[in-house]
């Protein structure tokens, strides 16, 4: 996800299946490339929940609060983004069927739903249980707390970068990282003033300093130093010589909002700034998103540059094909926070 520069609006986006969602202050626009060749564009309207929850504006809360409604609103629009795309218009099974009577939900949302845990439950088992094994294992040669939680950064690094990697080897989802690279490339155009044209924004990068990203590789670089602070903290406080697997990953679990709301606003500040040591602070993220953004081609730029003036400006393209019109309707409680600095992406 990306963010204003100085005083512009803010945008933010994330890739799709074949397409891009863009985020205004008071929108949200999803623009997909059909099979025939059109560009479907969907729109509707954004309540930040700031504005309905002050609390959540405050600094270092509103990083955690973005964190988690971003990851709703993430599901939300993949599953729209499918059936703008008229992917989940296939006759459902008996199976799928029965089951969807008994629960008495759409099998879509059933579908979303069980993604969505399994989802959630991988990346607690990749990224907090694995890692605080490793963690504990180092803790048994070393008393240097700063060791044992850089062997667990570490961990949780490599991870994170076998996973992307692996990813960008499927065709579907290199395309979703081209789609990527056009909504970085999109707004980068619009920071600095250009026409949004696809022949001017192929002129930017792919890489964008706010990316969700970026803000990944920052939760996990401040996670070893805030472990390790934390580590010394509980073992005075429970007046213990080390600490044991469990309570480990209950400090992980516990302090991890905490974690996301300071590399939020960490994220914001280096954002913000220009000089050769916030530049060189930002460099490893930047490298990061080579994994996780590609060089689109100018039909997919055209997508995104058609989900950013919907979602900024109300301007969708005209229906070129017959295929019957979806609306967006937004959700009671489907209004997420603040984009965040760098998420989504």
């Amino acid at each position: 996800m990306i963010e204003k520069q100085q005083k512009k609006p803010d945008i933010g986006g994330q890739a799709v299946i074949e397409g891009v969602m863009m985020k205004s202050p008071d929108a949200i626009a999803i623009a997909v490339r059909r099979a025939n060749g059109d560009i479907k564009v969907e729109r509707e309207p954004y309540v930040p929940l700031s504005k309905k929850h002050p609390w959540m504006g405050w600094p270092v809360v509103r990083g955690a609060a973005n964190m988690v409604s971003m990851l709703a609103m993430g599901m939300k629009t993949i599953e729209k983004s499918t059936k703008m795309l008229g992917l989940l218009d296939e006759e459902p099974s008996k199976f799928e069927k029965w089951l969807a009577d008994k629960l008495g939900k759409d099998i879509d949302k059933i579908v979303m739903g069980v993604a969505m845990v399994l989802a959630v439950l991988l990346s607690l088992l990749l990224f907090m249980v694995l890692p605080s094994v490793f963690a504990s294992w180092a803790n048994r040669h070393t008393d240097s707390l700063l060791v044992v939680n850089l062997v667990s950064g570490i961990v949780r690094i490599v991870i994170l970068i076998a996973y992307i990697g692996l990813s960008g080897l499927i065709p579907d989802m290199r395309r979703t990282y081209e789609y990527h690279g056009a909504e970085h490339m999109t707004v980068h155009c619009y920071e600095n003033d250009m026409p949004l044209t696809p022949e001017c924004a192929m002129k930017f990068s792919p890489l964008h300093p706010r990316c969700g990203t970026s803000f990944l590789l920052l939760v996990m670089v401040i996670a070893i130093l805030f472990g390790a602070v934390m580590d010394q903290l509980l073992q005075l406080a429970f007046g213990i010589e080390r600490l044991s697997f469990l309570l480990r990953l209950g400090r992980s679990l516990l302090f991890f909002p905490l974690i996301a709301g300071l590399s939020y606003e960490a994220l914001k500040g280096l954002a913000h700034q220009e000089n050769i040591v916030v530049r060189a602070i930002r460099w490893p993220g930047l490298m990061l998103q080579r994994l996780t953004t590609r060089r689109p081609n100018e039909d997919q730029l055209e997508v995104a540059i058609a989900a950013f003036n919907a979602a900024l400006t109300g301007v969708l393209p005209p229906e070129k094909s017959d295929a019957p019109e979806e609306t967006m309707t937004p959700e009671k409680d489907g209004e997420a926070a603040d984009d965040p600095a760098a998420s989504a992406d």
